[in-house]
């Protein structure tokens, strides 16, 4: 929608592209967030609770979820310095809201601003960034919703503490920013992740997260960089230390290599492809690797969801599902790997059960079955991975399955 425009001749053109169109994609989910609200107050079609919203972003998007509820004085906020085309016009930032609308999205040019005010508020209870960056430290305010990030520590092109943004398909700086080790401590620091701090230990998750706090690595060009040593809802991930600009900075993505994004020229000199050029921060993506960092992500998000939201009430501050719990609850599936029939089985009660290919789209669904064993045949599916859940009281299973 009138975005970055990667190949621009000038860098002001370059960058001033880039951060407008950031600037849109928070005025588009904000709106989205309005949408939801009014329907959940109306007809609620989706059948979502309207003082529950959470944002997640992940790479691009991650910037978005971060500016999304900091970004909230466009007169002082969008013309520091480093927003500004020529330092020495500080009443010109590359974000022209007259031209492209109010913080809020509305606005008055038909090309680039469609939205009017409906009333609704776009307020949400928690934001979540995976591999992505605060514009600055100082957007960052008391009383702002709780936060939580994922990061590598050694990610050349959205810095872990603070330090410039570099994108990864054209190698190109962009600006400053705060990356999740500087702003989740601040955020901490202010009290806005306070409820946070009931979660124990005991966890693999929140055990994993909390073992990076305080400690020194490596990263590129000889430098170090120092895990602070209180950000709570922090996820720091240590991937292996490579040359600068080829160091890990998004584990969990994997795509199609050969759709046509993936092979779009983005260099004509060179003929490198979308694909090639993403392969820089994710060397050895693989839809096996990316499950594998999700299910990171999700099992430390999740529970800080819960207390963000007051998902039961006072679940922080009640005692862990202990091991025996959870180990009563595990699936067991086999033959895995299948060339067809698996059988599913459970110690408790299957409500629903659900097979996912790795498009998210469902291949077979049982539900009210109040089974503990099911036969499935999956014959007639492609070879691959496959997501299993299980319903089973209030508990919710995954496990992986994988057809030969």
């Amino acid at each position: 929608r009138l975005g970055w425009n990667p190949i621009a001749e000038t860098v002001q053109e370059r960058r001033g592209t880039l951060l407008n169109a950031v600037y849109r994609a928070i005025h588009d989910v904000k709106m989205g967030v309005r949408y939801l609200r009014a329907d959940a107050m109306g007809d609620n079609i989706y059948e979502i609770d309207e003082s529950r919203i959470v944002i997640y972003g992940q790479g691009s998007g991650g910037y978005v979820s971060t500016s999304y509820m900091t970004l909230d004085n466009a007169a002082v906020e969008l013309y520091l310095e480093k927003f500004l085309p020529n330092p020495f016009e500080p009443s010109v930032s590359y974000v022209d809201s007259l031209a492209v609308g109010t913080i809020d999205g509305w606005g008055f040019s038909p090309s680039v601003n469609l939205y009017r005010d409906n009333g609704i508020s776009a307020e949400v209870a928690m934001t979540v960034n995976a591999g992505g960056a605060l514009a600055d430290e100082s957007w960052l305010e008391a009383g702002d919703a709780p936060m939580v990030a994922f990061n590598c520590v050694r990610d050349d092109f959205a810095p872990f503490d603070e330090g410039t943004v570099i994108v990864p398909t054209t190698q190109e700086e962009v600006v400053d920013v705060h990356g999740g080790n500087f702003f989740i401590q601040k955020a901490n620091d202010l009290g806005n992740n306070d409820v946070f701090a009931g979660i124990a230990d005991g966890d693999v998750y929140t055990d994993a997260a909390r073992a990076h706090h305080g400690v020194t690595y490596d990263v590129s060009l000889g430098n170090t960089i120092t895990v602070n040593d209180t950000p709570e809802g922090l996820f720091s991930l240590v991937r292996p230390l490579a040359s600068f600009l080829t160091n890990e900075s998004a584990p969990w993505e994997w795509w199609d290599p050969n759709s046509p994004i993936a092979t779009t020229v983005i260099d004509p000199e060179t003929g490198a492809t979308a694909h090639l050029a993403s392969l820089q921060s994710n060397p050895d993506m693989s839809p096996e690797k990316g499950l594998a960092y999700l299910d990171s992500i999700q099992g430390y998000m999740l529970p800080r969801i819960m207390c963000a939201l007051d998902l039961p009430e006072n679940w922080c501050a009640e005692e862990p599902v202990s091991a025996e719990e959870l180990t009563s609850a595990v699936l067991e599936i086999y033959p895995n790997p299948t060339n067809g029939q698996v059988t599913i089985t459970s110690a408790t009660v299957i409500d629903q059960m659900t097979i996912y290919n790795l498009v998210g789209e469902i291949i077979q669904n049982v539900s009210g079955s109040q089974y503990s064993q099911l036969v499935v045949d999956l014959s007639v599916y492609p070879s691959g991975m496959y997501i299993v859940t299980a319903k089973t009281g209030d508990l919710v299973i995954t496990e992986r399955l994988i057809k030969e």
